[in-house]
């Protein structure tokens, strides 16, 4: 996602929406203009017709051109959005395949070196990976192997695959 495209997006929603509102604006100022009177002193003055036409032709304006562009605007915007969103995804999807390859490979390798003995400490050191994750992930591979677990005396655990 390049930052240019980002501020285009950005633009064009905002753009967008400034003119719907200014569309919706005009329309509500019309519908103003045309509501009736209140019963006044002067009566002989609201028999008249004292719609500014010039006023509502410029509202009627108003109304169709912020449309005109702002319905664009929204759609393009929105489509510019839909895809830097889907190609976030895209790379977040291949961000953890990477790193699932990365873990399984160094996890064959460590049982072929070790013959099959792993421990969270070594498997952790190896990987980077946060202590918690590391027990995390070698129980779930001791689950699909079936591998046997070791208890030392001061608690660490030590997994046994068969190789």
């Amino acid at each position: 996602m390049k930052t240019p495209e980002k501020l285009a997006a950005g633009w064009l929603l905002t753009l967008g929406f400034m003119m719907m509102t200014l569309s919706v604006s005009a329309v509500l100022n019309k519908i103003t203009m045309y509501r009736e009177f209140p019963p006044g002193i002067e009566d002989g003055l609201y028999d008249q017709d004292v719609t500014n036409h010039g006023a509502v032709d410029q509202l009627n304006n108003t109304a169709v051109n912020g449309i005109i562009f702002g319905v664009p605007s929204i759609v393009l915007g929105s489509w510019l959005a839909l895809g830097f969103y889907r190609e976030n995804k895209q790379e977040q999807k291949a961000l953890t395949h990477e790193n699932n390859q990365r873990l399984q490979s160094l996890f064959y390798k460590m049982i072929q070196e070790n013959q099959g003995r792993v421990t969270v400490l070594g498997f952790a050191m190896q990987s980077q990976l946060p202590p918690a994750d590391a027990r995390q992930y070698l129980d779930e591979q001791a689950k699909v192997f079936n591998a046997n677990f070791k208890i030392n005396e001061e608690g660490a655990v030590s997994y046994y695959f068969d190789v």
